[in-house]
């Protein structure tokens, strides 16, 4: 028996309704401080503030955070107050119901798909992920 093995790194911004997302080859620290790294280039403009669970390649002295991210671990067994957990729901029901893959390929497109019908929904992301706790005003 093979395993084959791929990752979706995920982050959404619920007061915009903007996704970022990338496919990786790894769950590490090396991946997180790339998707970091992502996330902080598509939005120069904000400080951002992350909950990540308390994974070991999330809050690992190796990533590398940029400047205008902090993480902030959430409370160990409490996923759904992940806003992006939402994200993997949606792309269950949607795209991966009913159906198996021969391999990675076919999987990957099932997630791009996925990811990309999220991503050009913005009210849609709102109303998945912009739960009443987030919603501050300074």
């Amino acid at each position: 028996m093979v395993h084959e093995s791929l990752y979706v790194f995920a982050a959404v911004c619920p007061q915009l309704g903007q996704l970022t997302a990338l496919i990786l080859p790894y769950a590490n620290s090396q991946m997180m401080t790339l998707f970091l790294a992502e996330v902080a280039a598509e939005l120069p403009d904000y400080f951002i503030v992350m909950l990540v669970d308390q994974a070991g390649w999330h809050l690992s002295g190796q990533v590398t955070i940029p400047e205008n991210i902090r993480l902030l671990p959430q409370l160990a067994g409490s996923p759904e107050l992940n806003p992006a957990e939402h994200l993997w729901e949606d792309l269950r029901e949607n795209e991966m119901v009913n159906r198996h893959f021969d391999g990675l390929e076919p999987l990957e497109q099932a997630l791009c798909t996925g990811i990309n019908r999220l991503a050009s929904n913005p009210e849609k992301l709102r109303s998945m992920t912009y739960f009443p706790y987030l919603k501050l005003s300074l």
